[in-house]
């Protein structure tokens, strides 16, 4: 629970390399949040995914369609506040939308994908507030180089500017509460005042939403 006593359910959105799970970890060391994150180095997928998008994408959706929602239905029944590294909702809006869209998803896997995505979210609550971390390709392209993880040297730019485009046309429909950050321009991670600015709007949201 929060100082307030309030239970604040957040989630952190954004493409690969936006710095999820990086700010997930700060907001929750300062609002004392239980941190949940992305299960992205169990996945038996993502590594045979990069190689072969065509041949592997179908699987690595359902792997984390089931993992997400599994995982939000056990924090929906606990008494605390927490934060979420990437929503179930990225799933089909973003992630399996642009495989379909280039060729990597057959229209009969994504038709059944989007049904079964439909069917599990309708069971969920979704997030009191939701920040979407937006940042153009090149700074995604330098912070997933930073990160050095072996099954990301193979990602294509236009694969990265495919998830901008739908991350951009989704987050301007979602229709709950939202916090769009620019994050071109700030280093959170590394300087002080960047993320004290972060925090700030993020703090005069939530109370915002629940004063």
């Amino acid at each position: 629970m929060s100082e307030t006593g309030k239970k604040y359910f957040t989630a952190i959105a954004g493409n690969i390399g936006a710095g999820k799970s990086s700010l997930t970890g700060l907001l929750s060391k300062h609002f004392k949040w239980q941190p949940y994150y992305e299960s992205v180095d169990d996945n038996p997928y993502l590594s045979d995914f990069y190689d072969d998008m065509r041949r592997w994408s179908f699987n690595l959706q359902v792997y984390f369609l089931s993992s997400r929602f599994k995982h939000q239905k056990l924090l929906m029944q606990k008494n605390e506040s927490y934060i979420q590294d990437r929503t179930i909702y990225e799933d089909v809006e973003i992630f399996a939308k642009n495989l379909f869209e280039m060729g990597l998803m057959s229209e009969r896997d994504y038709e059944n994908y989007s049904s079964l995505f439909i069917e599990m979210t309708s069971y969920l609550k979704p997030p009191d507030l939701l920040i979407y971390l937006r940042a153009d390709v090149p700074t995604l392209v330098k912070q997933i180089q930073q990160r050095g993880r072996d099954y990301e040297t193979t990602i294509r730019i236009d694969y990265l500017e495919g998830l901008n485009k739908l991350y951009e046309d989704w987050i301007s429909r979602y229709p709950h509460e939202k916090l769009i950050i620019e994050t071109d321009e700030l280093d959170f991670v590394n300087k002080k005042e960047d993320l004290g600015r972060v925090i700030e709007v993020v703090e005069n949201r939530l109370y915002g939403l629940f004063s």
